[in-house]
């Protein structure tokens, strides 16, 4: 059988490492970007420095036109989470009868938004591990040494297109997990990811920082045992113990490294922040689950969810 056809829609901190892993695995690559990012990527490749090493995609197969693709076997589709309704239109070319298209984007909800656009039976649901940003044009630069892919059909079924993909990432190279309980899955990085996010960017601090000091601690530790009270709530099978099980992910971690939402505050750009803490408060309300510290952190980062303010004294 041969290598199926797979598309990166975003050569971010996410899709360029996991395109890229697979493409110098020998799978058959195609990454969907625009502007300065593309021209370098298609003239200089993909570079990827930092923790894991470095490493240059060259040639890299990529385009800002899903139609010169067509459909394909997969689509890993990473862009932020203000954009997935618009991108999710405008990737429809690449989407065919059998395709498997895979969000891994921050926060729970992409799956359900994108089922709409491009037709329930087509989205599965994913998780990634991993810490990179785009470092200029067709730069990546990884601020820690995991990276992991997990992914799965939303039913919990091992479809033979589910079994492919993982059969495709092990040819390539790229760690990879298929999960038969996907959404607990995504709510397990749920847990961890609002709590991080919300602390370093609250702190504008390394997430070591955050971890290390007995006070900012608690705080970080109470943000996910709220998040993870509002999964319960919401029928999520998460243990009781999983805010101290991130814990103790984010204790053997690089401390020197900040969620994607921090790395936006700081550039100020638009924020996930009502897809990650204020989505948590959201539920938390619907359900009738207190979630004071987070409700504090979304208040004090909401002015800033679309970008920095012009007349802000932050500059």
């Amino acid at each position: 059988m041969s290598s199926p056809r797979i598309v990166i829609v975003g050569a971010g901190g996410v899709g360029a490492p996991f395109g890229s892993q697979l493409a110098r695995g020998g799978q058959d690559v195609t990454f969907i970007a625009r502007g300065p990012h593309l021209q370098a990527i298609r003239e200089k490749g993909l570079q990827i420095n930092g923790a894991r090493g470095d490493s240059l995609l060259h040639p890299a197969k990529a385009t800002d036109n899903p139609a010169e693709v067509g459909p394909v076997d997969y689509v890993i589709f990473t862009p932020k989470l203000w954009d997935l309704e618009t991108t999710g239109a405008f990737i429809k070319p690449l989407v065919g009868p059998e395709t498997g298209v895979i969000p891994i984007q921050n926060g729970i909800d992409a799956a359900d938004r994108l089922g709409p656009i491009l037709g329930k039976d087509r989205v599965m649901g994913g998780v990634a591990v991993i810490n990179a940003i785009i470092d200029g044009p067709g730069k990546i630069r990884q601020m820690g040494g995991f990276q992991h892919f997990t992914f799965g059909e939303l039913d919990g079924s091992a479809s033979p297109r589910a079994e492919r993909l993982k059969a495709a990432c092990d040819v390539g190279g790229l760690e990879a997990t298929l999960s038969t309980d996907i959404t607990k899955a995504l709510w397990e990085k749920f847990v961890f990811l609002v709590g991080v996010s919300s602390m370093t960017a609250l702190t504008r601090q390394w997430s070591g920082v955050v971890r290390d000091d007995p006070d900012l601690r608690a705080l970080l530790l109470e943000a996910m045992h709220e998040v993870t009270a509002v999964g319960q709530a919401c029928g999520i099978a998460l243990a009781d113990g999983t805010a101290e099980q991130r814990l103790a992910v984010i204790q053997g971690q690089d401390g020197r490294s900040i969620a994607s939402m921090t790395v936006d505050l700081l550039r100020g750009n638009r924020l996930e922040l009502p897809w990650l803490a204020g989505k948590a408060v959201a539920l938390g309300r619907e359900k009738g689950v207190p979630t004071p510290v987070l409700r504090v952190i979304y208040a004090g980062l909401k002015p800033y969810i679309n970008g920095r303010p012009e007349d802000s004294p932050t500059g």
